[in-house]
C-alpha cells in the first residue's frame, strides 16, 4: 500500500492524501470542529431527523400512523443490524487504518485500533439515512446528505481510506433496503398494537383518527385516503 502510494498508482490511496491534505491546511479550532461533527455531531443529527418526523406523525395522527411509525423505527434497526453484519467483514479483510500504512496524515482522533474495511460510521449514518428516506423523502434527503458529509469527514479525518466509506455506505444501504419489507411486515403489527393501548398509544398517536393534515409518511397513503373519501362522498 505504502509504495502504491508513492507511485501514485492507487487511486484510493491518492485521494486520502488529497482529502487529508485539506486538514494540514485548516486551523486547529476547525480540526476540533471537524473530529467533533465526525465522531458523534452528523450521527447525532440523523437521529434528531428521525426523532422530528416522529414527533411530526404522531402529532398528526393520520389513519396510518403505526405503519409510519414502523417505517421510522426501521431506520435506527436497520443502522443497528448493518453494523452487526459489518462484524465478520471487518474480520474477514483485515485492513489496517491508514495510518497505520501511510506516512504524513493528519490523524485528527487517536486510539483507532480495528481494521478500516468497512467504515462502522459510514455504514451507521447511511443505513439509519436511508431507512429514513424509506419512510419520508423529505427528511430521508437531508439525512442522506449528512450521511455523505460524514463519510467525507471520516477520511479528512485520516481514519478511513475513501472505499472504507464508499464499502459502508453500500452496505448500509443494502441492509436497509433489502431487509425493509421483512422488517414492515414484523414491525407494523407490533406499533399497531401499542396504538391501541391506552397507556403507551401516545407514542403512535398523539391525536384522533384522521385529525391533521400535510403529506402521508409512507408515499402514496395519503393519495388512497383521499380516494377513499371521494368515494364516500359520491356514494
Amino acid at each position: 500500500m505504502a509504495g502504491l502510494a508513492e507511485s501514485g498508482s492507487n487511486p484510493d490511496v491518492d485521494l486520502l492524501y488529497d482529502i487529508n491534505g485539506l486538514a494540514k491546511d485548516a486551523p486547529p479550532w476547525f480540526d476540533r470542529v471537524m473530529e467533533f461533527v465526525g465522531e458523534y455531531g452528523l450521527l447525532l443529527g440523523i437521529v434528531l431527523l428521525v426523532l422530528w418526523c416522529w414527533w411530526t406523525v404522531r402529532r398528526r395522527g393520520d389513519e396510518d400512523a403505526a405503519s409510519s411509525v414502523a417505517a421510522l423505527a426501521w431506520a435506527p434497526l436497520a443502522a443497528g443490524i448493518a453494523v452487526l453484519v459489518n462484524v465478520p467483514i471487518r474480520g474477514f479483510v483485515e485492513r489496517p487504518r491508514p495510518f497505520l500504512d501511510h506516512q504524513g496524515l493528519e490523524v485528527l482522533v487517536s486510539g483507532k485500533t480495528d481494521y478500516s474495511f468497512v467504515s462502522d460510521h459510514a455504514t451507521l449514518v447511511m443505513a439509519m439515512a436511508v431507512g429514513l428516506f424509506v419512510a419520508n423523502r423529505k427528511f430521508g434527503l437531508v439525512a442522506l446528505v449528512l450521511a455523505v458529509f460524514g463519510g467525507f469527514i471520516r477520511v479528512y479525518m485520516g481514519v478511513h481510506y475513501p472505499t472504507d466509506v464508499i464499502g459502508g455506505f453500500a452496505l448500509g444501504t443494502a441492509v436497509a433496503l433489502l431487509l425493509s419489507p421483512v422488517a414492515m411486515a414484523l414491525l407494523t403489527p407490533v406499533v399497531r398494537a401499542v396504538e391501541r393501548s391506552p397507556r403507551v398509544g401516545w407514542v403512535v398517536r398523539a391525536g384522533g383518527r384522521g385529525a391533521g393534515a400535510g403529506d402521508a409518511v409512507i408515499p402514496g397513503a395519503r393519495s388512497e385516503r383521499a380516494g377513499a373519501s371521494e368515494r364516500d362522498l359520491a356514494a
